[in-house]
């Protein structure tokens, strides 16, 4: 296995970020400083980050939790804000969130210590769908915003790709789209002439956020992660 994929898999940090900790000098296999992610580790080999010794891989989890307006998607916050890491119990694990929702949005975020899975729930390349439900000001929405959202709408950082969205009511829509930018469901919704006033994220890929009150969570099955893995 690759040093950067055991770093993961023992939840030192996701495989971008473990390059990083390899790249910093801080890792050592068997007593010698290695500075390359892709250096094979066998089961037998000492592997340590800072001076401390890892154990091996830890075992794989993954919660959903529904997280409350407020609360930031990381696992540590310099303002003193609630996050959703400690909104689970870690049992002596190292979770971190799988993307990000913004602190004045709410709904399905996923946390894990699975480095990799994190990596393909995210990456742009695998076009991983995340559908929200956003609650639009001004005027009923029109037709031709609801156009402009299917087709992809034109934002400072780029075109997004095409969305698909459906109107739930005169000034509530589900919205459906596979990219990752900042803040662009909103962005997307401004662009056409609709404030968002709340947001909440209801399904990642297949997952739904059906049965989860806000700040619960649950672990999920091996076959809800297999499924997580398809996608």
């Amino acid at each position: 296995m690759r040093l950067a994929k055991y770093l993961a898999h023992a939840g030192v940090a996701s495989r971008r970020a473990a390059e990083k900790v390899i790249a910093g000098g801080r890792v050592s296999v068997d007593g010698k400083i290695v500075l390359d992610p892709a250096r094979g580790v066998g089961e037998d080999s000492r592997v340590t980050v800072d001076g401390r010794a890892l154990d091996g891989a830890e075992a794989r989890v993954v919660y959903a939790l529904h997280k409350p307006l407020g609360v930031v998607s990381t696992a540590s916050d310099s303002h003193g804000r609630p996050t959703v890491v400690e909104l689970v119990p870690s049992e002596g694990l190292r979770l971190y969130p799988v993307g990000r929702l913004d602190a004045d949005s709410s709904g399905l975020i996923l946390l894990t210590n699975d480095g990799e899975l994190a990596n393909r729930l995210t990456h742009p390349r695998f076009e991983v769908e995340k559908t929200y439900r956003a609650m639009l000001g001004g005027a009923p929405i029109t037709d031709g915003a609801l156009r402009s959202l299917r087709r992809g709408v034109e934002l400072d950082d780029g075109p997004t790709a095409p969305a698909r969205v459906r109107r739930m009511s005169a000034n509530l829509i589900e919205l459906t789209i596979s990219e990752g930018r900042n803040r662009q469901v909103r962005r997307m919704c401004e662009e056409v002439g609709h404030p968002v006033l709340t947001l909440e994220r209801i399904a990642f890929g297949r997952l739904r956020l059906e049965g989860l009150a806000p700040g619960m969570h649950r672990r999920l099955s091996g076959l809800e992660i297999e499924r997580l893995r398809a996608l």
